[in-house]
Parts: C-alpha cells; structure tokens; sequence
C-alpha cells in the first residue's frame, strides 16, 4: 500500500508509505491521496481531523517522483500541475482540520503537501524546501503561492531562487510551522491538537477554515499561472538535462534553452 491508512478515534492518519523512495510523491501515490480525500468528503461530519505524514524517520515526503517528468511535453507538464494543484486545493478546503507531523524531509512536493495542510508539527530533523529550480523547473503544486502566504515574498523568492533548504527551527521562526517537537512525536503531538479543537464547536472550525481560506482567494488566476509555466519548462531543454542529470546522479549543466 503506498498509502497506509488508519483511523483511532474519529482522527485519520495517512502514512506515505514508500520509505525506500523517500516517499516521493509518484502517479499512483497522488491517485490513491485523490480517493482517500473523496473518501474523507463523504464522511467529513464524523471525522474530527487528519493527519499526513510519512513512513520511517527519514522523510515525510522528499518530493515528486523525478522519474515520471522524463520525456513530458508541454500539455503533459501542465496536466500534472493541475493535477496536484486540485489535489491540494481540496486538502486546503477540507472542512475539519489537516495538520502535517513532518518527520524528516519535507522538499518539493511534500513541502507542497504539507503547506496544503492547514498546519504543521515538525520533529527537531525535519527540512523544508522548494528545490525545483535545480532541475530548471518551478514548484508545480501551489508552491510559488502558498510558500508567499506563510514566509513572505522576500524569504520565499530567495527559497524558490537558490534552491535551499531551512532547517524546523528556522522554519518556526518564518511562521512555515506550527510547533516544532522531538523528534519520533511530531504524530502523538498532532493528535493532541486534534483531540483539543475536537472539543469546540464542529460547524464553527469548518466555517473558520472557510473564511481563513477564502482571505487568500482573491488573487484570481495565479495557480493557473502557475500550471501554464510549469508546463513550459517542463519540456525546455533544461529541464530534460534537470531531470536526466537528477535520475543519474550528476550535476546539471543549463544552456538557457
């Protein structure tokens, strides 16, 4: 199963279940995350809230799976933004709340992902970046605007530009997480705050996540924007070199093409 589900309580916990991989982010991961979320639409009213994370101490989600952009034409790069672009607008918009335990590399996709949920626990080892721009691409799934929305243009352009990583504290400091715990109990930390706002009024968390949301949906038309440049640079030159450099352990070298 690459995605492990459990249930205690009323409180989802999906584990990303592909340790020997990082837990990248591949086609079938994001297929099965698309109908676990269409599972959790259903029974929304008796879920108190969800927790993502990933298998073993390395990772909670490296990020994509470089794998699948190899060879992708400009439509196909596209299609795959959209793809998770709707994938995490729908975590954002579920009605109960979504705490990423981000319990190691968080690159990427999985920053994405966990940027996508409404907050995040990270053990003490935990690193958050969005490295794209080493393959010569950009963050595809709401990156280049939900990362804005938690640090700032500055921070966030210089992140995006250089390709570096921060470290949980430094991420505390930025306002990118939540609380930052030892880590192995960034899960047992996100389930306390689940069961505490468990105990308010239902109807009212779910409209605060709706006004808190719809704050943020005024900027019409930036993820399609988004999606339009990565299905751009997926098929340059660069980043075939990107991706092709990335899958054989070199490094890259750009022509600007």
């Amino acid at each position: 199963m690459n995605i492990i589900k459990e249930v205690n309580n009323r409180i989802w916990k999906l584990t990303i279940n592909r340790e020997s991989a990082l837990n990248a982010l591949n086609s079938e991961v994001m297929e099965t995350l698309s109908a676990i979320i269409d599972e959790a639409l259903v029974y929304s009213h008796e879920i108190k809230g969800m927790i993502i994370t990933g298998a073993g101490p390395k990772a909670f989600v490296a990020g994509a799976d470089i794998s699948e952009f190899a060879g992708l034409s400009q439509n196909e790069g596209r299609s795959l933004s959209e793809k998770g672009q709707y994938l995490f607008d729908r975590i954002e918009k579920l009605p109960f709340p979504v705490i990423a335990a981000v319990n190691g590399f968080a690159l990427g996709g999985g920053c994405e992902l966990a940027m996508a949920c409404h907050m995040r626990v990270a053990g003490k080892h935990a690193r958050f970046g969005q490295p794209e721009v080493n393959l010569g691409l950009i963050p595809g799934y709401g990156g280049t605007q939900r990362l804005i929305r938690y640090i700032g243009r500055g921070k966030a352009l210089e992140l995006m530009l250089t390709g570096d990583m921060i470290n949980a504290d430094e991420a505390w400091r930025l306002g990118l997480v939540n609380h930052v715990v030892d880590s192995g109990t960034e899960v047992e930390f996100a389930m306390s705050m689940i069961s505490k706002i468990a105990t308010k009024g239902p109807i009212a968390i779910e409209k605060i996540i709706k006004c808190v949301n719809s704050y943020f949906e005024n900027n019409v038309g930036v993820f399609d924007i988004e999606a339009d440049k990565f299905g751009i640079l997926i098929n340059t030159k660069d980043a075939k070199e990107g991706v092709d450099a990335f899958l054989n352990k070199r490094t890259p070298t750009f022509i600007g093409e």
